[in-house]
């Protein structure tokens, strides 16, 4: 039995979930409860506190035994403070979040961008194990990323590396507007939301497809109409996957991981769009560096933010 523990929090626009984890990454309990955004910022810190205290204790441990609890926050955020500077779905603004935390615990806290904490939890003890150079991506309403690099996590000057979805791979005469501003970026095309537009498009388009038959389109439709030879699902898919793999050519130039890990709801899509990124990804790698580099599925599922943000305070 481990004498040491960390916590780790995911916290969501809905539910905060917490989780539990022993010194090698196994998670030994989980809890969540209800955020209460609509109640204010003071009660959403409030209820961290009270679920990481509440899922420490249905366990067979005891509070001084936690190293320290680490959360994982979509937004805009300052790390080395622990500042969150603006996260939208949360309605939490430049809220000091890391000191208000460690006064209610009495414990170190560390946060971290909700994507770099999946990227770390993979590391820690799911499909990147034992590696130290891993890229991960998260595929689904968006296209989010995470950066290891010597077994740490990769932030930038700013916190804001690790940005994957906005890599600006379609050419502009197919690019169309971002969220961020910009055109052309990988999430356009990627996402769960791109697959669904580019096959929405198809059908206003009057072209031949099953999926015309559908009265709203999602993108587990697009996967099942491919892989029963629907031509333009297979386009579709097909060209999701060759950017991904396209921008991974790009990133192995930069990073040199040993693996590239994807997560998300759309990676569960399996062989039909793993196998067109791996083709990509080798077409347009140099030799030296592709070698050795393998492409592969996430294996912790919607636990890895939890996992990752209890590793934020491994040593």
């Amino acid at each position: 039995m481990t004498d040491q523990i960390y916590v780790g929090v995911d916290l969501g626009g809905t539910t905060i979930k917490v989780g539990v984890c022993d010194s090698e990454g196994n998670l030994l309990h989980k809890y969540e409860g209800p955020t209460g955004v609509e109640f204010g910022q003071d009660h959403v810190i409030g209820k961290i506190a009270e679920y990481a205290r509440a899922a420490v204790s249905e366990t067979s441990y005891a509070w001084d035994q936690v190293v320290g609890v680490g959360a994982g926050i979509a937004g805009f955020l300052n790390i080395a403070e622990g500042i969150i500077v603006a996260s939208v779905n949360l309605n939490l603004h430049n809220v000091p979040i890391k000191q208000r935390l460690e006064e209610m615990l009495g414990k170190p806290v560390k946060i971290d961008n909700d994507a770099n904490v999946a990227a770390l939890g993979e590391v820690w003890s799911g499909a990147g194990k034992g590696l130290s150079d891993v890229v991960c991506y998260t595929l689904g309403t968006g296209v989010g990323g995470g950066i290891v690099e010597n077994g740490k996590l990769l932030h930038g000057f700013k916190g804001m590396a690790g940005e994957i979805g906005h890599l600006c791979v379609v050419p502009d005469v197919e690019a169309i507007q971002c969220n961020c501003g910009r055109v052309g970026c990988l999430e356009t095309v990627s996402s769960a939301t791109g697959i669904v537009r580019m096959a929405t498009n198809a059908v206003e388009r009057g072209e031949f497809t099953s999926l015309s038959l559908l009265d709203k389109i999602e993108a587990k439709d697009v996967f099942e109409a491919a892989r029963g030879k629907d031509e333009v699902a297979l386009r579709i898919v097909n060209r999701a996957a060759y950017y991904i793999g396209r921008s991974m050519a790009t990133l192995a130039v930069i990073t040199n991981p040993q693996r590239f890990i994807i997560g998300g709801g759309v990676s569960r899509a399996g062989e039909i769009l793993f196998e067109p990124i791996r083709a990509a990804f080798n077409k347009y790698t140099p030799e030296p560096i592709k070698d050795g580099v393998d492409i592969v599925a996430a294996t912790l599922g919607n636990d890895a933010g939890i996992v990752g943000a209890a590793g934020l305070n491994l040593k």
